[in-house]
């Protein structure tokens, strides 16, 4: 035999010996997460420099680290963008936010003829130490939110996430659109740019978000007014808007620490959610992967806190997907009363589907009569089931 082949021949019976040897611990790894988790996955989230975008980046690095996962986070800049790609099936997943209640509720920009209310299922969320809330500016002296009445208040168009939230804070204090002077802007930053100039008098942010730091920066300063957590009264009218709210004290935000905390309103965000015909063992071994690999990305962004086990909301507006319920029973966090909870948020899904589904036969080409003709039809199903629309008719729209 050459000598060359009796050097390859040695060189690969070495080689076999160390992997026989090495199978135990690091071949049988490489083979559990080869068949747990696919080499590559893309995630739509929103855009560059946020800290949703930042969040899911942290995340896809303990996939890459710790799984051999390959992780594109493909930014959106707006809500459509960063659910069509889910929708057609070019990702497999989302890390979006509160849109994901209004595109199963087939309502705002979800109306339209080629949408309609989406069978959207959660798998994790982010709730962190912020809150979701609206801020006035220190100098003017409002404290409580029925003082808003009379004053400027943005819309921002486009962004019915935005608009239904101020809407919701405005109503625990008892006042509508019609209370205010409403002035329209193009987008967020713009409206933040307003109030720092002195065209309006409230704006609404995340409160960890990075324009209230010019507001605070100004010579009229920052001062988030509470959503006392006590007021019934306040909480009913302002869940009656926007279901999506709940109680929360945040410690952590332009002008709030835990020295100063803020008692007020939040939702989860970004919330990783997925379609419900997602296979379940990867929804599984994806949510078992973020769950364990949480010690490593907690501290990448400061809303990175609130993927922790203990802060998420089983009981949140949107269903579970199977494969994550499946998850959080094997570590002893789902119980039979959020099952309930979950199947009756799938009714409410099969409800608006089917709403959907007759929406098709309105047989009207006009596009705002077809989504008039899908508001009352849905509207009328969802009461006729027993749920709450929210929205009545036009008010889908706005």
């Amino acid at each position: 035999m050459p000598s060359n082949q009796v050097s390859l021949t040695s060189a690969v019976r070495r080689l076999a010996g160390t992997a026989l040897l090495l199978s135990p611990l690091l071949l049988g790894n490489m083979s559990a997460v080869a068949s747990e988790l696919p080499r590559f996955m893309a995630w739509t989230a929103y855009n560059l420099g946020t800290t949703g975008y930042n969040q899911a980046v942290a995340i896809g690095k303990v996939l890459k680290d710790q799984h051999g996962v390959t992780l594109r986070v493909i930014p959106g800049k707006n809500d459509i963008s960063r659910l069509l790609p889910l929708k057609t099936g070019r990702v497999e997943f989302s890390a979006t936010g509160v849109a994901t209640y209004l595109a199963q509720e087939g309502v705002f920009q979800f109306a339209d003829p080629d949408w309609g209310p989406m069978p959207v299922r959660v798998l994790m969320m982010s709730n962190g130490l912020s809150n979701q809330s609206v801020a006035v500016t220190a100098d003017s002296g409002i404290t409580q939110w029925s003082q808003l009445k009379g004053k400027r208040i943005p819309w921002v168009r486009g962004a019915p996430a935005l608009n239904i939230s101020m809407e919701a804070i405005m109503a625990c204090g008892g006042i509508g659109w019609d209370d205010v002077i409403r002035v329209e802007y193009p987008g967020y930053d713009a409206m933040w740019n307003g109030i720092v100039d002195g065209q309006i008098d409230a704006a609404y942010a995340t409160t960890v978000s990075g324009p209230t730091r010019k507001l605070e920066a100004s010579p009229r300063g920052i001062f988030w007014p509470a959503v006392p957590h006590d007021d019934a009264a306040c909480w009913q009218r302002l869940l009656a808007k926007a279901p999506y709210f709940s109680r929360h004290t945040a410690t952590r935000g332009t002008g709030i620490s835990v020295a100063a905390p803020h008692e007020g309103a939040t939702y989860p965000y970004p919330i990783l959610i997925s379609l419900a015909d997602q296979d379940e063992t990867l929804v599984f071994n994806l949510v078992q992967a973020i769950h364990k690999g949480y010690p490593d990305f907690k501290d990448a962004d400061p809303g990175a806190i609130g993927w922790a086990l203990e802060a998420q909301r089983f009981d949140w507006v949107v269903p579970w997907h199977p494969g994550a319920v499946r998850y959080y029973q094997s570590v002893g966090v789902w119980t039979d009363e959020l099952s309930a909870h979950n199947e009756r948020l799938i009714k409410r899904q099969t409800v608006l589907q089917q709403a959907w589904a007759d929406a098709q036969q309105l047989g009207v080409e006009d596009e705002a009569a077809f989504q008039q003709g899908w508001l009352e039809l849905r509207t009328r199903y969802l009461e006729a089931a027993g749920f709450d629309p929210v929205w009545h008719g036009q008010d889908g729209l706005e």
